[in-house]
């Protein structure tokens, strides 16, 4: 029979293991109420707007990331997929109707989360070789379609994108609702959601998942499918903020997509993790970097602090298990 709440924390030790267990949350809280005290802009409209804005793109290839993490696989390639996908839908948004641009760009991002689905689950090659070929395969591509320029925006699709992508409603930034909205349908589909439940499983434990009649091969293709759709995106959200597609965009945020996954309590051995508990790394590394920025931090030292970080939320879970 589960514990109460009251239960749980009068019991030996109860408080550690609460505060462990809920340790995503309480670093968050933690460094809410240090951002407050350190900088009195820190509760402005302004900040937390762009704050909001700044991890929506990382935000949405970390859906994508915890999705693969959690059949024990890895995404390398979303960085690059969202630089090349970036340049694509500004190449294809000055040619072609708005629609048909974001469909062009999304089909796209899912047939190279598909190559990259087909290698691990049908050609038995390690995820972190495939989707590391991939990455490279993207980034090469990206730069020769737009001869190592920026492309932007030159018709009417574009700029109704650009003002999308740079309102709100509420205050809250157009493209933050759109990764609330993946974040909620992640949660549905992992918690109540049959494809969900089978995900977690294989992660759990991938042979025992297989003789029970699991298609485990169909799965774990379709998650990294669905990893290429999110960057396909992220990169129209990217894109569409800064009003032009550069091959130069989303270097490094796979890292910045995995630290986030493990900030937020999820296994790289697969079959543990969360849409809310990653949200809650996203805003987490977010908040880092919105508190250096507003110390004066070079960029530099902030990347030693989100190592740190990383270590730290890995040694929590290694406590937590034992």
């Amino acid at each position: 029979m589960a514990l109460t709440l009251k239960q749980q924390l009068s019991s030996p030790g109860g408080i550690l293991k609460f505060l462990i267990k809920y340790n995503t949350i309480f670093i968050f809280l933690v460094l809410v109420l240090f951002s407050a005290v350190i900088s009195d802009v820190f509760f402005t409209a302004v900040n937390l707007s762009n704050l909001l804005k700044q991890v929506s793109g990382i935000g949405i290839i970390s859906i994508g990331m915890l999705v693969v993490i959690l059949t024990g696989g890895i995404d390398l390639s979303v960085g690059s997929m969202v630089a090349l996908l970036a340049v694509t839908f500004a190449i294809f948004v000055n040619i072609f109707a708005l629609p048909l641009a974001i469909l062009l760009t999304l089909v796209i991002g899912f047939g190279l989360g598909s190559v990259a689905g087909y290698l691990v689950a049908y050609q038995k090659m390690a995820p972190f070789i495939a989707t590391l070929a991939l990455m490279t395969v993207a980034r090469g591509a990206g730069f020769m379609l737009s001869k190592g320029s920026p492309v932007t925006f030159e018709t009417y699709g574009g700029l109704f994108m650009s003002n999308f992508a740079n309102n709100s409603i509420f205050g809250i930034p157009n493209i933050s609702i759109v990764f609330f909205v993946i974040v909620a349908a992640a949660f549905v589909m992992l918690r109540y959601n049959v494809f969900g439940r089978l995900v977690i499983a294989i992660g759990s434990n991938e042979e025992a998942s297989r003789l029970s009649g699991i298609k485990v091969s169909k799965y774990k293709f379709l998650v990294y499918a669905i990893s290429g759709t999110l960057a396909a995106i992220a990169a129209v959200i990217v894109a569409s903020r800064t009003n032009l597609g550069s091959p130069n965009m989303g270097i490094s945020w796979e890292l910045d997509a995995i630290a986030a996954v493990v900030i937020g309590g999820a296994s790289l051995n697969g079959g543990r993790g969360s849409a809310i508990n990653t949200l809650m790394g996203v805003l987490i590394l977010g908040l880092i970097s919105n508190i250096l920025n507003l110390l004066n931090v070079p960029s530099y030292p902030q990347q030693i602090v989100k190592g740190g970080i990383i270590i730290f939320a890995v040694l929590l879970q290694r406590f937590e298990n034992k």
